[in-house]
């Protein structure tokens, strides 16, 4: 079977913890079945960006290379969103939306679609509300649709705040039908719980 792309925009000072877990996740055999998909790195001109972290990354395409044919488009959060060069993944998201496949946005990556009214119409999350408001004015009118929650999955979007890498990616997961449900919720208690209290749960102790 051939595999289907996940897009990663990771930009300059991008935050890869938010990246790491889902990206292993998606990239690795699973347990049953067969693997679907693999995961593909993209930057604003496909020129090597540095992480908060300091990992380097040498993304696979720029905005305006990266191929069409993808299942999957994940904006990593980290320090760049807000700055007007970034305003160019807009291409890629919309790009998404007409082909109808899951966009996923962590951290500052969701103020970034409350800046391009991206969340007006669709139940969504961010890092906290009244930033998203400040940062995005008048093209954010979707306060009525924002949820206190880790994460929130509306259709094919998912958002989430900054400290929730885990239930976006478990939203991603489920999003992307990537995994059987109980393989899905393995994975996320086993890292959610830690390895003992994950192991004492599933032997029912």
């Amino acid at each position: 079977m051939e595999l289907r792309k996940i897009l990663f925009v990771v930009l300059e000072q991008y935050a890869d913890w938010e990246a790491a877990a889902i990206a292993a996740a998606l990239n690795e055999d699973p347990e049953q079945g067969e693997k679907k998909y693999i995961v593909k790195t993209v930057s604003l001109d496909g020129e090597p960006v540095t992480s908060i972290g300091g990992f380097k990354v040498l993304p696979d395409y720029s905005v305006d290379s990266a191929p069409e044919d993808f299942t999957g488009l994940i904006l990593i959060g980290g320090n760049s969103w807000r700055k007007e060069e970034s305003r160019k993944v807009l291409e890629l998201v919309e790009l998404a939306q007409r082909k109808n496949v899951v966009v996923g946005a962590i951290c500052d990556a969701t103020v970034f679609l409350g800046m391009s009214g991206k969340l007006n119409s669709a139940k969504h999350t961010s890092n906290h509300l009244a930033e998203l408001k400040e940062a995005a004015g008048s093209d954010y009118t979707g306060e009525q649709n924002y949820h206190e929650q880790q994460a929130v999955r509306d259709g094919k979007l998912v958002t989430a705040n900054g400290s929730a890498y885990l239930d976006f990616g478990r939203e991603i997961l489920y999003a992307l039908d990537a995994a059987p449900e109980e393989e899905i919720e393995e994975w996320y208690s086993f890292f959610k719980l830690g390895y003992h209290e994950f192991v004492k749960e599933k032997s029912g102790q």
